[in-house]
């Protein structure tokens, strides 16, 4: 086949340079593979159309190479056609003052160089990136918060067809160690804007980087960093080497002892010998933290690279949010949140906009259903009791204890009967609007069933009564009423019946409204993690409160307590929340991430918690506050 492609490809293109059977260890850093095929590089975006063109017309594979820095070859013969850059087109860099048009073929580490004596600064932490640019594009090259694509003005291509493909920087999404640019786009040129600097400076970085790689990554044929890193808490390596997996050895591919995450190819190592180890790592760290690690590298057999990313399969997820509450917004970006941390996680995810309280086909095929739902049908048990009536796995509280939850009036009742301190309260309704007898302002008007601060207001005068209440009842039929307690706010997240660490929250005008939240109008809310106004001991009888509610409102997995600690340092109880916020603001995560967990390994320590879960019909066992004949709950 590669005899007959080679010369239909000279035949077509008299002036293209073709080499046959060219090692791996040319055209890879990590050498691995016998040899590819047919190696064509055009030497101009005009020849690249051309030929890429021909190629797609003719149905004949292709895959691209730069520096080949993290390129897994074949141990068989490729089927299609290797592509290298060539050139001067390619490999071309102009300076147009803080701008910078660069072709796809230079090297990364040669960029930073040039730029550093140019007097332009920025890049120079990615110096020690072994790649060409446009593979750093393409991957979103990076070390720590750092990645290329912030550079980024225009990114220049081809399609498969010829036809061209041109971007501005901010229309890309640029994500960990990924891009929104097309998979089937070949990268020809890029434009950069960088800030001034001095080649002093940069140069400085540039040693102090190199430096840093040398005492940190192996020397020798490695192709890089072989996995993702599931987050910063939770870097590749680190799993793989409390796996007790450094030096473990293939053939000749051996994992590294200086650092887990490279493989180095230490004499003949085989495609064959990188995919058993590569295996090995997979299901270590699976087993182990129930994380499954996503390739970084890229590999020219297809077929085994789909193999490897399902050995062994990770569970499916089905991320429920939207809804219809007042709590859309919220709700979308916590789902958004919490998909992508799975998706870290390795795991198999789908984002549903729930709009109807149904159970689809989608919440039928998933393993577990992870529902991040706030307010409404979503959180209040609604929705928990059709997912049970079909024996359906699912993220946190059963319907009887979110409904409780929810319920801001029944939770103040069960307050009361735990003999968990809370603010004098009472029930109002349309029928007797009037100001509650024996209460004081100021006072916090509450909607019963709402969440995320939706629906709550401070009233600090009598005057101020009639138009806030009105309002009020636009949400709902009865108001919770209760007086305004002065003091700290604090919330504890309990998971798994165990209370993490509580955080102070600050608002900026001493009330933690919609606006301290989200908005931020009056300023930012701070919050500290954990709390620094308060004594070990008021903290401490915080979290048994929270723990005692956690487990009386037959709750599970996951419970967030709001506390008002007064100046005396009684910790005063406003509410629980079942399915609580987990946007880059969310309180949870912060407390999460203050315990050493990550978002990634939070939610998926979820996800295995509803896998497990016997398939029955909720038995939540919540404790019921004594009603009187004819009230509503």
């Amino acid at each position: 086949m590669s005899n007959s492609l080679y010369r239909r490809l000279s035949g077509e293109f008299p002036s293209l340079a073709l080499s046959e059977n060219v090692s791996y260890r040319q055209l890879t850093t990590l050498g691995v593979g016998s040899a590819l095929p047919l190696l064509a590089e055009p030497d101009s975006t005009e020849a690249l159309v051309a030929l890429l063109k021909y190629l797609k017309s003719n149905h004949t594979a292709w895959f691209l190479f730069g520096a080949g820095s993290n390129v897994i070859g074949m141990d068989a013969p490729y089927s299609g056609v290797g592509i290298r850059l060539t050139g001067e087109a390619f490999k071309a860099v102009e300076f147009l003052g803080n701008r910078v048009i660069c072709g796809a073929a230079v090297k990364l580490p040669a960029l930073c160089k040039q730029l550093a004596q140019a007097n332009l600064g920025g890049l120079s932490p990615l110096c020690g990136i072994p790649g060409t640019v446009g593979g750093a594009i393409r991957m979103n090259a990076g070390i720590s918060t750092l990645s290329i694509g912030s550079f980024v003005k225009r990114v220049d291509g081809v399609y498969p067809n010829g036809a061209i493909y041109r971007a501005n920087g901010d229309e890309i999404a640029w994500r960990y160690r990924d891009t929104s640019i097309p998979e089937n786009v070949v990268v020809t040129q890029v434009e950069f804007e960088f800030a001034p600097s001095s080649a002093e400076a940069e140069n400085k970085i540039i040693e102090a980087e190199l430096l840093r790689r040398r005492e940190h990554e192996p020397a020798g044929r490695t192709a890089g960093c072989v996995f993702r890193n599931i987050s910063d808490l939770d870097p590749a390596g680190k799993l793989i080497d409390l796996c007790g997996l450094k030096n473990c050895r293939i053939g000749d591919m051996v994992v590294s002892d200086k650092h887990a995450n490279f493989l180095v190819n230490v004499g003949e190592a085989s495609e064959a010998d990188f995919c058993t180890l590569c295996c090995i790592l997979r299901h270590a760290v699976a087993e182990k933290f129930g994380f499954f690690l996503t390739y970084e590298n890229k590999m020219l057999n297809g077929e085994i690279s789909k193999r490897l990313a399902s050995s062994p399969p990770a569970p499916r997820v089905n991320v429920l949010c939207g809804g219809t509450s007042s709590e859309r917004t919220v709700s979308l970006n916590s789902g958004k949140a919490v998909a992508n941390a799975l998706h870290n996680a390795g795991f198999e995810v789908e984002i549903t906009d729930l709009k109807r309280c149904t159970v689809t086909r989608s919440m039928r095929r998933a393993d577990a259903i992870y529902p991040v739902l706030h307010g409404g049908f979503g959180e209040g048990g609604e929705l928990q009791a059709k997912m049970e009536r079909e024996n359906l796995r699912f993220c946190c509280s059963g319907s009887v204890a979110s409904d409780l939850m929810m319920d801001k009036l029944a939770s103040k009742r069960l307050f009361d009967r735990l003999g968990i301190p809370t603010a004098k309260w009472c029930r109002i309704d349309r029928r007797n609007p009037q100001f509650p007898k024996g209460f004081n302002f100021p006072v916090v008007v509450k909607v019963p069933r709402e969440g995320s601060t939706v629906g709550i207001v401070k009233i600090d005068r009598p005057e101020s009564w009639d138009e806030a209440v009105a309002k009020e009842f636009q949400l709902a039929d009865e108001l919770l009423v209760e007086e305004f307690i002065k003091g700290i706010e604090i919330t504890i997240p309990v998971l798994f019946g165990r209370a993490l660490d509580a955080i102070e929250i600050r608002s900026p005008h001493g009330f933690y409204d919609y606006d301290a939240k989200y908005i931020y109008k009056d300023g930012h809310t701070e919050y500290f993690c954990p709390p620094v106004s308060l004594k070990d001991e008021e903290i401490e009888i915080a979290k048994k409160y929270a723990v005692l509610f956690y487990h009386a409102g037959g709750c599970r997995d996951l419970l967030r307590v709001d506390f008002i600690v007064t100046p005396h340092g009684v910790p005063m109880a406003l509410e629980g929340n079942t399915l609580p916020g987990c946007t880059a603001t969310s309180l949870v995560p912060k407390a999460a991430r203050a315990a050493g967990m990550s978002l990634e390994k939070m939610t998926a320590t979820l996800v295995y918690s509803a896998m497990k879960r016997p398939a029955l019909a909720d038995r939540d066992g919540a404790i019921r506050p004594h009603l009187k004949p004819g009230l509503k709950k």
